[in-house]
């Protein structure tokens, strides 16, 4: 009996020796608490961890509190990166860019338009002459500018547009502007402000009919060449021919109103053709028939004519 005994013993040590050896390999704590007591062992899980948690049996660990793995849940940014819902919101974008201010447009007037116009025939988009108004040759002009530097071809002359325009152009000059008349009136000369004045500025090439410091018309004009000027100084018209023809030059010169020698205010068909690419043979030329024949009617034998620059 003695024997048996000490043989069961050995053998329920050699077990409990066996499971010992499983339960380190499985990663536990062993703690004998029982002195040669091989079999009233008890196994004790890590600090930290509770019996029946999902950490204890494979070495996991619960998540962080306050997060959330799963799919929609929990952190956004991680929820975000885990799903791909949510990146687009997650992520900021940048602000589209606005669109160029429109500075003119079709049926704009004005010296604006002119100096557009003026810069557009420098760089060769443009034959007409300028005129001032936004028309449809204008807005074809912008557009083959638009198209051949890859803006968008709107016709429309925006901000985009007109920087990269004066980038490549130089200031046109008043007559680059004006090349066909039109132009402002420049103040008029202390001679001019009193009585019945036909006061002509070669400086801003204009012509005001004015009585008594009151200006009733204004009008573009042309003058001579350099080898034929207009005189300058104080005159009278002395004669007045409607249909007049020049004796030296064969030209038609109607609505001639002379004021000093051969030299008359009148309307000159060329200058209309042509603007101020040419000039007179020292006449005070009118391209606007409507309007001298108008002043024609007014202006008096006697009334003043002050020519001054």
């Amino acid at each position: 009996m003695r024997i048996g005994g000490i043989g069961g013993v050995g053998r329920a040590g050699a077990a409990a020796a066996a499971v010992l050896a499983l339960l380190a390999v499985s990663g536990c704590e062993v703690r004998d608490t029982g002195a040669g007591t091989a079999g009233t062992g008890t196994r004790t899980a890590p600090a930290g961890t509770g019996a029946g948690t999902a950490g204890t049996g494979a070495g996991r660990h619960r998540a962080p509190t306050g997060t959330d793995d799963r799919p929609g849940k929990g952190d956004g940014a991680r929820t975000g990166a885990s799903t791909g819902t949510g990146s687009a919101s997650g992520r900021a974008t940048a602000p589209s860019e606005p669109p160029a201010r429109v500075l003119w447009s079709r049926g704009d007037s004005g010296r604006a338009v002119r100096a557009l116009q003026a810069r557009l025939r420098q760089v060769g988009w443009l034959a007409a002459v300028p005129n001032g108004t936004y028309g449809p040759q204008t807005e074809r002009a912008v557009k083959g500018f638009q198209g051949r530097r890859g803006l968008p071809a709107t016709g429309r002359a925006d901000t985009v547009t007109w920087r990269r325009l004066v980038a490549m152009t130089r200031e046109p000059t008043t007559w680059e502007m004006y090349p066909m008349g039109g132009q402002p009136a420049g103040p008029p000369d202390a001679h001019c402000l009193t009585g019945r004045v036909l006061c002509v500025d070669k400086t801003s090439r204009t012509l005001r009919w004015m009585i008594d410091g009151r200006t009733l018309s204004t009008m573009s004009v042309r003058f001579g060449t350099q080898y034929t000027p207009t005189r300058e100084g104080e005159f009278q018209v002395y004669w007045k021919s409607r249909h007049h023809v020049s004796t030296l030059y064969h030209t038609a010169m109607p609505y001639a109103m002379f004021f000093s020698g051969g030299q008359a205010v009148h309307y000159s068909a060329d200058f209309a053709a042509r603007g101020y690419a040419g000039g007179s043979h020292g006449c005070v030329n009118v391209r606007d028939e409507a309007a001298i024949a108008r002043l024609f009617a007014q202006v008096k034998v006697g009334d003043k004519v002050v020519v001054y620059r």
